[in-house]
C-alpha cells in the first residue's frame, strides 16, 4: 500500500542562469513536473509514493527517471516511449523569483499516456490519489487521466487535485475552464491558487469560491493566497493562516511543495477529509507553509524539496512564536 501515487507530466524545466563568458544566456537542467514534485515533496518527508505518467526513452526520461529513483520514488507506472521526446519547459525567473514560462511540448511524451498503459495495481493500492490539470488538456492522456482517478476512488483512495493552469497549454480560456471543471465531482481534497479560483468557480472571491467547491462536494478546500498564507475551508469551518516571511529565490514548485506538506499531514493524521476539525487543517496549512518557505529558498522545484528535519525545525519554531 502506497501513501500517495500521483498521475502527471514529468518533464524538464530549464530554468535561467546567467549568461556564459560569450554572453550567451544559460540554462539549468531542473526535473520537474507538479505531481512528480509533490511526490519529491512527500518522499522527503518519509511517505512511501509512486509514479503514473509517461517520459521519452531519451537522454532527459532517463534521466527523469534516475531522479525520481534517487528520491525513493516507485517507478514501476513510469512508461519510457522511444516515439516521444521528454517535454521540456523553459523557464524565465523575475527579480522577485516569479516565473513565466515557453513548451517544448506539440506532442510531449507526458500528453500521450495511454489507458492501457496504466499500471492499475498501483493505483489501487494507494491511500491518496493525486493528479494535476495539465494532464487534461489533451488526448489519450485525458481519458487516462480520468480512468486512473475514478479507479483509484472506487478503489476507497481519497483524491487530491491540484488545478494549474498554463494558458499557454491550452487552445483557449473556456476549453481550459470546461475541462478543468469537468472533473470536480471526483475530487476529495483540492488546491488551488487565488488566481485560479474565477476559472475554477465562476467567483473572483477566494471565500465564494471555497463555498461553491464545498457545496458541489468536495470536503477540504485550500486557496493559496500567496505571502499572505491560505484560506481553508470545509463543510464545518472557514479559516485563514498566514505564511512565513523568508527570503524568496525561486517560486518555482512552491505549491507543490505546500500540497506536499498538507498531504503529508493528512496521510499522518489517518482520517477522512471529511472528519477534519479546523484545528486539524489549521494545522496542516501551518506545517504546509514550513514546507514551501524552505522550497523557495532554494532554486529548482525537485532538488529544493527539505527533508522532514529541517521542516520540524521550521514548524515547532513557528508555532513558538505564536
Amino acid at each position: 500500500m502506497y501513501d500517495v501515487v500521483a498521475l502527471g507530466e514529468l518533464l524538464i524545466d530549464f530554468t535561467s542562469y546567467g549568461v556564459s563568458p560569450g554572453g550567451m544566456r544559460l540554462f539549468e537542467q531542473n526535473p520537474g513536473g507538479a505531481p512528480a514534485n509533490v511526490l519529491c515533496a512527500l518522499s522527503n518527508l518519509g511517505l512511501k509514493t509512486a509514479f503514473i505518467g509517461k517520459v521519452g526513452k531519451d537522454m532527459h526520461g532517463d534521466f527523469l527517471r534516475k531522479t525520481l529513483q534517487c528520491q525513493n520514488i516507485c517507478t514501476t507506472g513510469l512508461v519510457q516511449d522511444p516515439n516521444m521526446f521528454t517535454t521540456l519547459a523553459f523557464v524565465e525567473l523575475s527579480e522577485s523569483g516569479e516565473r513565466s514560462f515557453s513548451f517544448a511540448r506539440k506532442p510531449g511524451a507526458d500528453t500521450c499516456l495511454r489507458t492501457d498503459e496504466l499500471n492499475n495495481i498501483i493505483i489501487r493500492n494507494t491511500k491518496i490519489f493525486h493528479f494535476g490539470s495539465i494532464s487534461l488538456t489533451t488526448q489519450p492522456v485525458r481519458s487516462a487521466t480520468v480512468s486512473a482517478v475514478e479507479t483509484a476512488k472506487l478503489s476507497g483512495a481519497i483524491i487530491s487535485y491540484d488545478p494549474n493552469y498554463r494558458a499557454l497549454l491550452w487552445n483557449n480560456r473556456e476549453e481550459a475552464m470546461k475541462r478543468m471543471r469537468s472533473v470536480l465531482s471526483l475530487v476529495d481534497v483540492i488546491k488551488i491558487s487565488d488566481e485560479e479560483t474565477e476559472l475554477i468557480t465562476g467567483a473572483k472571491s477566494p471565500e465564494k469560491a471555497s463555498k461553491i467547491l464545498i457545496d458541489i462536494g468536495i470536503s477540504c478546500v485550500v486557496i493559496t493566497l500567496g505571502a499572505e498564507g491560505a484560506l481553508i475551508r470545509t463543510k464545518t469551518c472557514l479559516a485563514k493562516v498566514k505564511g512565513i516571511e523568508c527570503r524568496v529565490v525561486d517560486t518555482t514548485g512552491a505549491g507543490d511543495s505546500f500540497w506536499g506538506g498538507f498531504l503529508y499531514k493528512l496521510v499522518q493524521s489517518g482520517k477522512k477529509p471529511q472528519e477534519l476539525t479546523e484545528d486539524s487543517v489549521k494545522d496542516f496549512v501551518k506545517f504546509a507553509n514550513s514546507v514551501a518557505a524552505l522550497c523557495i529558498q532554494k532554486r529548482g522545484a525537485i532538488p529544493a524539496m527539505p527533508c522532514i528535519k529541517d521542516v520540524m525545525d521550521l514548524y515547532e519554531s513557528e508555532k513558538n512564536k505564536l
